[in-house]
């Protein structure tokens, strides 16, 4: 992934440096495993750990000429760590060491983006309890409803967010599984209690059953929680850019001084952070076809995943993490435009008061259909008229004489819309 898009600490868990650290754990975790059941000369570990260093560029070199990676790797630390390293990977296949360090990054970046839900539900809680009762109208298919406020909006992100983080939380346990089970899984040349052993050293689980390779639907597994979770960012993003619109402007990003919105307009604030989330998101979801195209292949190992892996690996999780990381800013630092929601509240001449007038016609014995009709034909000429709802409705005598006029005020203010708002409140910040 691009620095642009990138954080230190994801980078750093996909770095070579990092990536070569993890083999070399899992060859010295199997090795001592090995030393225990007296398969290799005690000692091999504690060698291969103190002499045992990780040159990236050596092992590059070697790559080149060998065109086997674990090779190569393994061809480096015995350089260094001298010819008791000879008894390293003894019955492994390369899959072992790779499988069981793709999970560990995996497990790795997962607790950092969980680490990142976390501060975001914080900050979106925060801004949610402020405007609990901030009124703003509630948008079906882009068309004024009914009126909401600001805090319910924010408290779907929240409630949304914890769900993925719990989504995040099971991808992870299905991930964090080790295989060392040899060439096709079979433990034919190496004892089955080195996985027990390594797994436990390395806070992971034995993978009941292995072909050469840990099943990817695992894999798949997760990161398709990694592309809803971009869903949920996208959605998000989503809102903020429509608010922020001119012909809106209930919020906007904030914009810090100095900053400028456009190369050729002086006047211009854009939202580019909601929008650079929304392309972000995209490619965080396009991770996901690939890695469930990887669950199908040849057999008990085929490499047509490697491949796949070595770049949504790095790319999936270093996005979303930045993703989520200027999302919490976003939303921490917008400003809000209560004054601006009101005034949208108010645009459309009380029409979003529609559906109550028409009920309470229902209750004092016209049948629906009647109601419906009466109060579209008002809802229209008050469209049309630029006429407040409330007046068309107050000069209709088949109306007044059935309901009366304290009641029809009573209705038309927002009491009703927000009388559940605690209620709400409570069952998604217990």
């Amino acid at each position: 992934m691009i620095s642009r898009y990138s954080r230190k600490e994801l980078t750093e868990i996909w770095s070579e440096e990092n990536k070569y650290k993890i083999w070399l754990d899992v060859e010295i975790a199997a090795a001592q495993a090995m030393e225990k059941l007296k398969i290799i000369p005690k000692g091999v570990a504690s060698v291969v750990k103190r002499r045992g260093k990780i040159n990236v560029k050596r092992i590059h070199q070697i790559e080149v000429k060998v065109k086997h990676d674990i090779i190569a790797f393994l061809t480096s630390i015995t350089e260094k760590a001298g010819i008791k390293a000879r008894y390293l990977h003894q019955g492994m296949t390369s899959s072992d060491v790779l499988d069981t360090s793709f999970n560990i990054q995996l497990v790795q970046s997962g607790k950092i983006l969980i680490k990142n839900i976390e501060k975001l539900l914080s900050v979106i809680k925060k801004k949610a309890l402020k405007h609990k009762m901030t009124p703003c109208i509630g948008r079906s298919h882009g068309i004024h409803a009914e009126p909401i406020t600001f805090g319910l909006k924010l408290a779907t992100y929240y409630q949304e967010f914890k769900r993925n983080k719990k989504r995040l939380e099971n991808a992870i346990d299905e991930v964090s599984t080790c295989a060392i089970s040899g060439a096709v899984g079979t433990f034919a040349n190496i004892d089955p209690r080195v996985e027990v052993f390594v797994s436990k050293k390395l806070k992971l689980k034995p993978e009941p059953i292995s072909t050469q390779i840990i099943p990817r639907d695992r894999h798949a597994y997760y990161f398709s929680v990694l592309g809803i979770i971009a869903g949920s960012i996208e959605r998000f993003a989503t809102e903020i850019r429509h608010l922020q619109r001119s012909e809106v402007y209930e919020l906007q990003e904030f914009f810090s001084k100095g900053q400028k919105g456009s190369s050729a307009m002086p006047h211009k604030k854009n939202p580019i952070l909601s929008e650079n989330l929304t392309g972000l998101a995209r490619l965080v979801r396009s991770s996901v076809i690939p890695a469930l195209e990887n669950i199908a292949l040849w057999h008990e190992r085929d490499i047509s995943h490697s491949s796949v892996e070595r770049n949504i690996g790095p790319d999936a999780n270093i996005t979303l993490d930045f993703a989520l990381f200027r999302l919490t800013n976003l939303v921490d630092n917008m400003i809000i435009y209560p004054k601006n929601m009101m005034k949208n509240l108010n645009i459309t001449k009380g029409v979003i008061f529609s559906q109550e007038i028409m009920l309470e016609l229902t209750k004092v014995g016209l049948s629906r259909e009647k109601a419906y009709k009466k109060i579209q034909t008002h809802a229209i000429n008050s469209f049309n008229k630029n006429i407040n709802l409330i007046e068309l409705i107050k000069k209709d005598k088949s109306i007044t004489s059935l309901i009366p006029e304290k009641k029809i005020d009573k209705i038309f203010t927002f009491s009703k819309h927000l009388k559940n708002v605690n209620y709400i409140f409570r069952r998604v910040f217990k």
